[in-house]
């Protein structure tokens, strides 16, 4: 995982010394291609997809939700072709399948399973379900984050190819006339949450996939690649799947899964497949916020996020921890804004300076100092309170109240 600059290096012990990820099972020597999030990491891919729920479902009034099991029907993987052909050479030219098999029962009654190599697989077997419980019309979309299981081969690169992971998938049913429309718009889409979640858009670059080299269910295939540290490598997919799964269910399991408007013939939807991973995202999201500068003559490192996925908003600080008073304080200010913006933490560990610096590193937006004239030292100036920029380092005198504002704006991020 070296890279040219150290950047990969820098980014993964930052993660490992601040609490954003760890190896899995650690103690014991690690287990390749799991990861553990701790308290920042889970928190930061939260956000993430908090962010993405409410751009691609939430706020639209075509999508639909959705959870689906972890583990299927296997005559569903065989109908999508994933037992036959989700495979991957190893290094003696073999094809080796990378579906995670399970058994479901006990003894000899026991079945063949498999965890989810995709999240997809459970919205088409749901189509008929949110088609007969809420009748929508065409376009519409079934969204669903879930965890996906892969044996990969050789997992590498930290968090980026890992055996488990998660998914951010909308699989979007459009008449066939509408594909191209729609697949246009899902692009326009897909680079509007780049920007909001705190992509460099400079390091994003689309690639047209070949026809020998997209999936067996694709008839257009986009690929958006980002400048990882370790090379350009896949970001996200943007797929038209034509009507090829809901087509290959619809035979395998004899259920009648075609759709039809008052006045028109049944037909097979075709589908927009958006797809997105989240430690992707998590990934690409810190190779582009992690920052290097100089502030007041000293060097200092720090990630630079976008509020909405920042894992701490804001950070909470009496001048002096020796201070009854200004503890006081600090402790009512940050109680009243926790109880309206959860991500909020209090700090009184280490001088003013080092507090920032601890909080510049982990990518908080906006330090709160209660000082003494937030208790009215100055009379003008009582209860306000200092809000440091992390970016810029700039302070401004501000009353709670127009923090909240202020945070609450920031942090909305569609």
């Amino acid at each position: 995982m070296e890279t040219s600059n150290g950047m990969m290096e820098k980014i993964v012990s930052l993660c490992k010394r601040r609490g954003f990820v760890f190896q899995g099972s650690e103690i014991y020597g690690g287990f390749a291609g799991f990861w553990d999030y701790g308290p920042l990491g889970v928190a930061l891919k939260q956000n993430i997809k908090n962010l993405w729920w409410r751009k691609f479902v939430e706020s639209r009034d075509d999508m639909y939700g959705l959870d689906a099991a972890i583990v299927m029907n296997p005559k569903a993987w065989e109908a999508s072709g994933h037992v036959a052909g989700f495979a991957d050479p190893t290094p003696d030219g073999k094809s080796f399948n990378t579906m995670f098999k399970t058994s479901v029962g006990a003894g000899e009654e026991a079945t063949v399973a498999y965890l989810r190599p995709e999240t997809a697989g459970g919205i088409f077997v749901n189509f008929k379900n949110v088609v007969d419980s809420f009748h929508p019309k065409l376009p519409f979309g079934i969204g669903q984050i879930g965890k996906a299981f892969r044996n990969e081969i050789a997992p590498r690169d930290f968090v980026f190819r890992s055996r488990e992971f998660e998914q951010m998938e909308v699989e979007y049913f459009v008449r066939p006339s509408q594909w191209e429309e729609k697949f246009e718009e899902w692009r326009k889409e897909m680079f509007s949450f780049i920007d909001a979640v705190g992509i460099n858009k400079d390091a994003v670059h689309e690639l047209e996939v070949e026809d020998t080299e997209r999936a067996h269910y694709s008839k257009r295939t986009i690929d958006f690649e980002f400048d990882f540290p370790f090379g350009r490598k896949e970001l996200y997919g943007l797929a038209y799947r034509t009507d090829f799964d809901l087509s290959a269910h619809a035979a395998s399991s004899t259920k009648d899964l075609s759709y039809t408007e008052e006045g028109e013939e049944a037909f097979i939807p075709h589908v927009i497949e958006p797809s997105l991973g989240v430690e992707r995202t998590f990934l690409a999201v810190l190779a582009s916020a992690y920052t290097e500068d100089e502030l007041g003559g000293e060097k200092r490192v720090y990630l630079k996020f976008k509020p909405a996925v920042a894992p701490v908003k804001a950070a909470i600080f009496p001048l002096l921890k020796n201070k009854p008073e200004l503890v006081a304080k600090a402790q009512e200010v940050y109680q009243a804004l926790k109880k309206e913006i959860p991500q909020i933490v209090f700090d009184d560990n280490g001088n003013i300076g080092k507090r920032y610096r601890r909080q510049d590193e982990i990518g908080t937006p906006f330090c709160i100092t209660i000082d003494f004239d937030t208790l009215g030292e100055n009379p003008e100036l009582k209860d306000t309170v200092t809000l440091r920029d992390r970016d810029t380092g700039e302070q401004k005198r501000l009353t709670v109240k127009e923090v909240l504002e202020l945070l609450t704006s920031s942090i909305k991020g569609v």
